[in-house]
């Protein structure tokens, strides 16, 4: 596993500190989340410096919070659990994220010591994420691509798994296409917020299986770039 080194800035204090980073955990924990590799990592990894400075002393709390472009980054039981359901049957290798957004959730999976190659359609997000990667020392697992997300990574596939941190009508036909054998996509899906589901898609022996994982709430999968 990738150790995070923080920078002064990072560390934070009061709402931002280190016991928030515990209260969180602790609220993880309580929630169901029972991986202690994601549970370390998410008490290491400073979530308030993924959004903007007048938002960081929410940073901890259990919800959603706006990035901007319309854009937010997900609730700390989102991306626990979602990680969590991604890593159970075993730990990948290579995994491709569709929206880098804030780049939370690409921060986490490359913490837990994966090679992560992540596609944003938003330019203006994926200038801001990648100076975040480098503050952390990240960068080196990271690849980045500002892309059509729909599109996924065909020539660096295939993938030991695909994670969606935006909800799709239905399942994306190249993303599965890029997914390897054994392999596992955790995708949210649905049209409408209130009525998504989070799925995971095991690939194996020649045949795809899905699992419901129950509600979620994600902006939609747009085509094209920004």
């Amino acid at each position: 596993m990738n150790r995070i080194q923080l920078r002064p800035e990072s560390k934070g204090l009061g709402m931002t500190s280190q016991r928030a980073r515990d209260r969180m955990v602790e609220r993880l924990r309580e929630q169901g989340i029972r991986d202690e590799r994601v549970l370390n990592v998410m008490r290491a990894l400073p979530r308030h410096v993924f959004i903007d400075e007048g938002l960081a002393s929410r940073a901890y709390e259990d919800t959603a919070l706006p990035i901007g472009n319309a854009q937010t980054i997900s609730q700390p039981w989102v991306v626990a659990r979602m990680t969590e359901a991604m890593i159970e049957t075993g730990m990948p290798a290579r995994v491709l994220e569709i929206g880098t957004g804030s780049g939370y959730q690409t921060a986490v999976l490359a913490a837990l010591g994966l090679q992560v190659f992540t596609v944003e359609r938003i330019e203006e997000l994926l200038r801001s994420a990648r100076p975040r990667f480098r503050s952390l020392k990240l960068h080196e697992q990271i690849r980045s691509k500002h892309d059509d997300g729909n599109l996924g990574w065909p020539e660096n596939g295939p993938f030991d798994a695909i994670l969606l941190t935006c909800a799709a009508p239905a399942l994306v036909t190249p993303l599965l296409a890029q997914l390897g054998e054994p392999g596992v996509l955790v995708s949210p899906v649905g049209t409408d917020a209130g009525k998504q589901k989070l799925l995971r898609v095991i690939k194996a022996d020649g045949a795809i299986s899905e699992q419901d994982l129950g509600p979620v709430s994600f902006v939609p999968l747009l085509p094209g770039v920004l």
